[in-house]
C-alpha cells in the first residue's frame, strides 16, 4: 500500500509555485566552490572538541575532585587555563602534596603554576589546603587515582587540540577583510567570526538584511492551518549555529560598556528590572540586531560605528501589539 496523500498536497504545490514565481528561494552554496569548506571543518571541529572538553571538565569538578581533593576546586578558575589540570595531574590527592613537605612541594609546583601574581602565596595556600583536606584516604598509586589522571590527561589533550584549531583559524583568516571587520563588532571574537563566515559564507549575496535574518531563523512567522492561526514568533527555521552564535555575541555585547547593544537593552528593560520575560524578549531583539549589524558591516565594508542608530525615532515598546511585527526590523 502506497503512502497516504495529504489533503493539503494541492495547496502545498500552489504555494511552492507561487514562491518560485516571486523569487522567494534560497540559492544553494557549494562550500568547495565558495571557498569555505576549510572554515566549516575548523568551526565544526572546534565546537565538537569544546563540547567534549566542557563535559570532561564538569566530570572532574563534579565527580573526581569531590571525592579525592574537594578543597582544591576553589583554585580551578578559568577552564581555558591548563596550569590547574597540570597541577592536579601531578598532585591528584592531598597526600601526594603533604608527603613531600612544604619546600619540596613549592619547588616542584613552581613551574606548573605558570605566570601568576603572588605565585609563592598561591602555592603556600594550596599546601595549607592539602594539610586540612577531608578527601578520601586513597593512596596515590590506587587504580581510582590512575583513572582520575587519565581523565585529566584527556582534558589537557582537548585543550591543546582546541588551541591548535584556534591558531590555525586565526592564521587562515588573518588576511580576510570580512574577518577583520567582524572582530571589531562588540561581542564577536575570533571563534564567533569564524562560525559566521563558515556558516553564512559571503553575506553580500543577501540583498537585504531581512533575507539574512530569514536565513538565520531570526525572522517572525505565524503558524497557520485552515482556520487556525498561531502566535507570531521567531520562525527558527534557519541556521541554528548562526542563531546560537548571534545569541551568544549579543549576551557578551550587552555586558560590555558603552555600545549600542547595551544601550538598547537598557532602554528595553528600563523600569522592568525584575521581568524575566521582558529581558528574554529584549535579548532576542538584540540577537536580531547583532545579525543585522553583521550583515550591514560586511555588505558596506565599513567598520562598526557605535551608536550609529541611537535615535529612538523608530523604537517601539514591545509590549504594544502594534510593535510585534516590526520588532525584528526596528531592533
Amino acid at each position: 500500500m502506497g503512502p497516504r496523500k495529504s489533503e493539503n498536497d494541492p495547496k502545498d504545490a500552489q504555494v511552492i509555485l507561487h514562491m518560485l514565481r516571486i523569487g522567494a528561494t534560497q540559492v544553494y552554496v557549494d562550500p568547495l566552490a565558495a571557498g569555505i569548506n576549510d572554515l566549516q571543518e575548523l568551526s565544526k571541529t572546534h565546537e565538537t572538541i569544546s563540547k567534549a572538553k566542557t563535559q570532561t571538565w564538569h566530570r572532574i569538578l563534579t565527580h573526581y575532585l569531590p571525592l579525592y581533593f574537594p578543597e582544591i576546586a576553589r583554585f580551578a578558575g578559568n577552564s581555558r587555563s591548563d596550569w590547574f589540570l597540570a597541577l592536579i595531574e601531578r598532585f591528584p590527592t592531598p597526600g601526594s602534596i603533604t608527603a613531600m613537605g612544604r619546600e619540596a612541594f613549592a619547588a616542584e609546583a613552581w613551574p606548573l603554576v605558570g605566570r601568576k601574581v603572588s605565585k609563592a602565596a598561591l602555592i603556600n595556600d594550596i599546601y595549607e589546603t592539602a594539610c586540612s583536606s577531608i578527601a578520601l584516604p586513597v593512596p596515590a598509586d590506587a587504580a581510582a587515582i590512575a583513572m582520575f589522571r587519565m581523565i585529566i590527561a584527556q582534558a589537557r589533550s582537548l585543550i591543546q587540540q582546541r588551541n591548535r584549531i584556534e591558531e590555525t583559524a586565526q592564521a587562515t583568516l588573518a588576511q580576510n577583510r570580512d574577518y577583520q571587520l567582524l572582530i571589531k563588532i562588540p561581542g564577536i571574537g575570533p571563534i564567533n567570526a569564524l562560525t559566521i563566515l563558515a556558516e553564512a559564507g559571503d553575506l553580500r549575496r543577501f540583498r537585504h538584511h531581512r533575507q539574512f535574518l530569514k536565513f538565520c531563523g531570526l525572522d517572525l512567522a505565524t503558524c497557520q492551518s485552515g482556520t487556525f492561526r498561531g502566535r507570531t514568533k521567531l520562525s527558527k527555521y534557519g541556521n541554528a549555529r548562526l542563531r546560537r552564535t548571534f545569541w551568544m555575541a549579543a549576551q557578551v555585547a550587552a555586558r560590555q560598556c558603552d555600545n549600542s547593544f547595551r544601550d538598547k537593552l537598557g532602554r528595553y528593560v528600563a523600569g522592568h528590572a525584575g521581568d524575566a520575560d521582558r529581558r528574554r524578549k529584549a535579548m532576542t531583539a538584540l540577537t536580531a540586531k547583532m545579525a543585522r549589524v553583521v550583515h550591514a558591516v560586511i555588505k558596506t565594508e565599513t567598520e562598526y560605528r557605535p551608536f550609529l542608530e541611537r535615535s529612538d525615532a523608530r523604537w517601539k515598546d514591545p509590549s504594544k501589539p502594534s510593535a510585534v511585527r516590526a520588532q525584528h526590523a526596528t531592533l
